[in-house]
C-alpha cells in the first residue's frame, strides 16, 4: 500500500508509481505485467518512450479495474502544434487501449522552438481537458518562469511538474515556484541515475536503518513531499523500491541527505531553458 497526494484539481494519485524510461519497447509488457504484480498501481510513460502500447498490454492483461491503475504519458516534443498534439493524443490513447487517461503532460517547455510559444500548447492540454479525454493535465521540466507565464495567460495551474530532482540536484527553484501554486512536484531520476545509492553518506543511514540505500533515497523524496516512479527491470528492485512506507527518516537523516545538494552542478539532465531536441 502506497501513500496519494491529493492535486490541485482533487483528484488524487499515488505518491509511488513505475517508471518506463528506457524500458525497451518488447520488453515493457513484461515488465510492467510484474510491477503490477508487486503492487503498483501508477505507471508514468510518454510518447517519446515509444513503449506505450506495452504499458497498455500490460493494463489489460492484469485484469485489474480501470479506476485502480493511475497511467501518465506525456506529449513528445514534435507534437506541440495543436493539430499535431490532438492527433499524437489520440495515437496515446489507441496504443494504451483507454478510452480515458489519468494524467497528460507536455514532456519539455522548449522555450527556443515553436517561436517560444509553450502557451499555445498548454491550452491544446486544457483543451483536451475540457472535452474529458483525460483527467488531469501537467507539466514536466518547466522553469519558474515558465510556470508563471502558462497561468498568468490561462489561469489555470497545472496539476502536476514532473522535474529532475534528487540528492545532488535538489532543483529547489522549481520546487518552489511549483508549491507556490498548489502543482505537485513529480521527481524524474530519483536515484540521480544510479549514483545516489553509492554515496557514502546514503549508504551509512542505510546502514543505520538496516534498509537499502534506494530505499532511503525514495523514503528522502517521499517525506520531501514528491511523487516519485523508480525504474527496475528486476522483480526484487521493484519490491525494495515498493517497501518504503514502514520506515522513515529523522530530521537529521534528511538535513545530511539535503547536504549532498550540488547545485546547478549536480544535474544530470538537460537544462529546460536550452533543450530544444525533437
Amino acid at each position: 500500500m502506497t501513500a496519494t497526494v491529493t492535486l490541485n484539481d482533487g483528484t488524487t494519485i499515488p505518491q509511488l508509481g513505475f517508471g518506463t524510461f528506457q524500458v525497451p519497447p518488447e520488453e515493457t509488457a513484461a515488465t510492467v505485467a510484474t510491477a503490477l504484480d508487486v503492487g503498483y498501481r501508477h505507471i508514468d510513460t510518454a510518447q517519446g518512450y515509444h513503449n506505450e502500447e506495452g504499458v497498455g498490454q500490460a493494463i489489460a492483461a492484469s485484469g485489474l479495474p480501470r479506476d485502480e491503475v493511475y497511467v501518465t504519458s506525456k506529449l513528445t516534443n514534435s507534437m506541440h502544434e495543436r493539430d499535431d498534439a490532438l492527433r499524437s493524443f489520440d495515437e496515446t490513447m489507441a496504443k494504451l487501449g483507454l478510452d480515458r487517461l489519468d494524467l497528460f503532460l507536455i514532456h519539455w517547455p522548449l522555450p527556443t522552438r515553436y517561436d517560444g510559444d509553450f502557451v499555445s500548447t498548454w491550452k491544446v492540454m486544457l483543451e483536451l481537458l475540457e472535452a474529458g479525454r483525460v483527467t488531469s493535465v501537467g507539466v514536466s521540466n518547466f522553469q519558474p518562469d515558465h510556470l508563471e507565464r502558462i497561468i498568468d495567460e490561462t489561469g489555470v495551474a497545472p496539476v502536476v511538474n514532473q522535474i529532475e530532482a534528487h540528492p545532488f540536484f535538489r532543483n529547489e527553484a522549481a520546487r518552489a515556484a511549483s508549491h507556490e501554486h498548489a502543482i505537485a512536484v513529480e521527481a524524474w531520476g530519483p536515484l540521480a541515475k544510479g549514483e545516489a545509492v553509492k554515496d557514502s553518506e546514503i549508504q551509512a543511514i542505510a546502514a543505520d536503518l538496516g534498509r537499502e540505500p534506494s530505499q532511503v533515497v525514495l523514503r528522502w523524496h517521499v517525506q520531501r513531499g514528491d511523487i516519485i516512479f523508480p525504474k527496475s527491470m528486476h522483480r526484487e528492485r521493484m519490491e525494495q523500491n515498493f517497501q518504503i512506507f514502514d520506515f522513515g527518516l529523522s530530521d537529521e537523516h534528511m538535513a545530511r541527505i539535503d547536504a549532498l545538494d550540488r547545485g546547478e552542478a549536480g544535474r544530470q539532465g538537460p537544462n529546460p531553458d536550452t533543450f530544444d531536441a525533437v
